[in-house]
């Protein structure tokens, strides 16, 4: 992760995730995806802590994708979608599909001001975080509460135990129509957390 302020380092919690997921603190989730059976029951397909993860900055955040899917319907029939989301680190997001990404941020990271063209839902699942818009408004947001950005430019900060502690957050990443204010579109921008994203890297 980097300043907010600039392209420039900020070392905040540096070398904290140091063996992938999940961060130093923060316990290990379990995903569970369900299938069929020859009869048509449901039943468990795997149960794991995602096939994708990616260690952020200067080990200072640890991404896990969920589930992913790029279309919409998904098509479910011999598990498809299965197959896609364990073969494929998914983008950003992805045009008509869905993303459900976890981080784990070490304490006191900041995340540079960035926007995503797309519709997120973001919750917080362990700690305390403060999220800053562009315009300058801030809300903290506590375990259970739920951002919803529409294609918001914005930056987390990791405020837990006063930045001594680490923090996870959940999005779920939708697509959207090309966004526009006072007829001017609304272009996405990832500056150096573009580098951690398939199809974002320089």
């Amino acid at each position: 992760m980097e300043s907010p302020a600039s392209e420039t380092h900020d070392l905040t919690g540096a070398g904290y995730v140091t063996n992938g997921f999940p961060a130093p603190g923060l316990p290990r989730t379990v995903r569970h995806i369900t299938g069929f059976n020859p009869d048509g029951q449901s039943v468990f397909l795997s149960t794991d802590s995602g096939d994708h993860h990616r260690i952020m900055g200067e080990q200072q955040a640890v991404a896990n994708i969920i589930y992913s899917t790029a279309e919409t319907p998904v098509d479910l029939n011999d598990s498809a979608d299965v197959k896609h989301a364990k073969e494929n680190e998914p983008p950003l997001h992805y045009p008509n599909g869905t993303v459900a990404r976890m981080i784990d941020f070490a304490p006191g990271v900041v995340s540079p001001m960035h926007r995503a063209a797309s519709l997120d839902y973001g919750v917080v699942l362990e700690g305390v975080f403060e999220l800053t818009l562009d315009s300058g408004e801030t809300r903290i947001m506590r375990r259970g509460d739920i951002s919803v950005q529409r294609a918001a430019a914005h930056q987390w900060r990791n405020i837990t135990g006063n930045g001594t502690m680490p923090g996870r957050m959940l999005y779920i990443l939708l697509d959207c129509k090309d966004v526009y204010v006072e007829g001017k579109k609304l272009e996405g921008y990832l500056g150096l957390l573009g580098q951690y994203y398939k199809g974002n890297e320089k």
